[in-house]
């Protein structure tokens, strides 16, 4: 022991010694006694806080899985009295149902990964677990030797002799058909003094499932990608001869939000470090708690694109989900985020411009789009001149495209400025000659409202003329919304959006977003945290374009 932490441990001693309680008077003893009593309920209370946290939460679990256990039910009983007569609104129930259903197991699934799991969990997954049904018989098999480090004995360095082995199976996907991969690890044992030598098992990106990388990622695609349901995934399996319950698909979507979240949030970082953002907001009916209805969230997405101005840096979108649409959510969203935003006239945006240190960016196509609408109507004269206007604006943006920022600066104040200038101006004589609650009147005054923010991507090139780029990101979500009807939890509305977010990014990069999450899930879990960003898409693109050469 050195001299401070001598002086240290004598310090703490001294403060743990009582005083002398033969030289303290009647009142200073009542004193320390009740000092002593009021630092003895204060622990007390501490102890109880600390157990009624943990009764707590063991009452929500337990309360959502009887939640799980009742729409089990009523599926089952809707299913049987489906059975015989066919309803359409009946089999509307019960797709509802199971989506619902499989939000609930994705988020118990999710959190179980974050948190310790409730005895009570804990014995129903020993059960599931005891209850597992062994993989296919009919499937391929093929099997990897995971073979020990070790060449001889580690303790005398003796010759190693086989004893025996472990084998376990996980269920993979590679494109169009299911295989299983054997894992094999041979026991050796060392011929002059016995000891045994084995490899590690190797990781598997939901500890203890039975799935595959690739199998996870075609689950995570279909879902998030192709829009296909859980229960609809199961139905198309269970055509392969491969039952894949759909809860158990479930847990898989929860455990791989959960893996995925570090990578989720250094895709935030890359995306929120430019100077200039593309942003939008589209509406998610997601199932309000306890009465079966559903309320509006809101998915946003933030898009990072400055390839059209000829920079390397690679391109991303991030999503983020909100159960509303409060102007408080994009701030949050932006607070480390300085340059300049293309987005609509939403007005829970104002704030951030207040301060300076967010530009406003307003967007061409929204301006379009009323005069387009009202040329389809009425076939407008007003409207179709104004399309035509703003129709040459885009032949100068497509010619420059891929150029420098400084020489799309220089063409646009040389040809677009002045026809800006001259849009601005047949505004003004056109709104004398219309109503004033006329559409056309409505379409006029917007353009008018954002014009200072519509001019800006005239004085710098980096910026563009729409905001095209966030509504293209959004339209796997509107595709999806279709299908889905509704997200089952504001859980399930944040794990949609991570996925989003990944299989956009991957896109953006031109890579196969299976191939990608193929090849992150069967790296993440053993990944460093400190070097998560070596999983991000433009950085696996030249070993994935490795491995999809030697497989065509």
């Amino acid at each position: 022991m050195n001299l401070v932490a001598w002086h240290t441990a004598r310090k703490m001693s001294e403060r743990a010694a009582l005083p002398d309680l033969d030289m303290l008077n009647p009142e200073a003893l009542k004193a320390l006694v009740v000092a002593q009593h009021e630092q003895l309920l204060s622990k007390d209370a501490q102890l109880l806080s600390k157990d009624e946290q943990l009764l707590r939460k063991e009452e929500q679990l337990a309360s959502r899985d009887e939640e799980i256990e009742r729409l089990k039910l009523l599926i089952a009983k809707l299913r049987r009295m489906q059975f015989g007569r066919k309803s359409e609104k009946l089999d509307w129930q019960i797709e509802q149902l199971e989506l619902k259903l499989g939000e609930l197991e994705a988020s118990r699934a999710q959190q179980a990964a974050a948190s310790p799991v409730s005895l009570a969990a804990s014995a129903v997954n020993r059960e599931r677990r005891r209850a597992r049904q062994p993989l296919p018989a009919h499937l391929p098999r093929e099997t990897h030797k995971v073979l020990p480090k070790q060449q001889a004995c580690p303790d005398c360095s003796g010759a190693l002799k086989l004893l025996g082995e472990d084998v376990s199976e996980t269920l993979e996907y590679v494109p169009e058909h299911f295989k299983v991969i054997r894992q094999v690890r041979p026991k050796l044992a060392c011929a002059r003094c016995d000891k045994i030598v084995q490899a590690e098992a190797p990781s598997r990106p939901i500890e203890r499932g039975i799935a595959g990388p690739g199998l996870l990622a075609h689950v995570l695609v279909s879902k998030y990608c192709d829009h296909l349901p859980l229960y609809r995934q199961s139905e198309i399996y269970a055509r392969e001869g491969v039952e894949l319950d759909r809860s158990t698909m479930a847990e898989w979507v929860g455990g791989c939000s959960r893996l995925l979240e570090p990578l989720v949030e250094a895709l935030r970082h890359h995306v929120m470090s430019a100077e200039k953002l593309h942003a939008d907001d589209t509406p998610v009916p997601v199932l309000a708690p306890g009465n079966g209805k559903t309320k509006t969230g809101r998915l946003w997405t933030y898009v990072r694109d400055d390839r059209p101005w000829g920079d390397q840096t690679p391109p991303a979108v991030w999503f983020a989900y909100t159960p509303d649409r409060k102007g408080e959510h994009p701030i949050a969203h932006l607070r480390e985020f300085t340059g300049t935003l293309q987005a609509d006239g939403y007005a829970g945006y104002e704030a951030l411009y207040k301060g300076g240190r967010v530009k406003e960016a307003a967007c061409m196509a929204h301006v379009r789009r009323p005069f387009y609408e009202l040329y389809e109507a009425h076939k407008s004269a007003t409207a179709k001149e104004t399309l035509e206007r703003i129709a040459a604006l885009y032949v100068i943006e497509e010619e420059i495209r891929g150029r420098s920022a400084e020489e799309r600066r220089e063409v646009r104040n040389a040809r677009s400025r002045p026809l800006l200038e001259s849009l601005k101006q047949w505004f003004e004589e056109t709104l004398g000659k219309l109503s004033r609650k006329s559409d056309t009147t409505k379409a006029i005054r917007y353009a008018q409202g954002c014009w200072d923010a519509l001019m800006r991507f005239c004085d710098d090139g980096h910026l563009e003329i729409d905001n095209n780029a966030a509504e293209r990101s959004l339209r796997t979500v509107v595709l999806g919304r279709k299908n889905y009807l509704f997200c089952g939890s504001d859980t399930g509305g944040e794990r949609a959006a991570a996925i989003y977010g990944l299989i956009g990014t991957a896109k953006l990069n031109g890579l196969n977003p299976e191939a990608y999450l193929r090849e992150v899930l069967s790296r993440i879990a053993d990944h460093p945290i400190n070097g998560i960003e070596e999983l991000l898409p433009w950085n696996l693109a030249a070993e994935l374009a490795v491995k999809s050469s030697r497989t065509a």
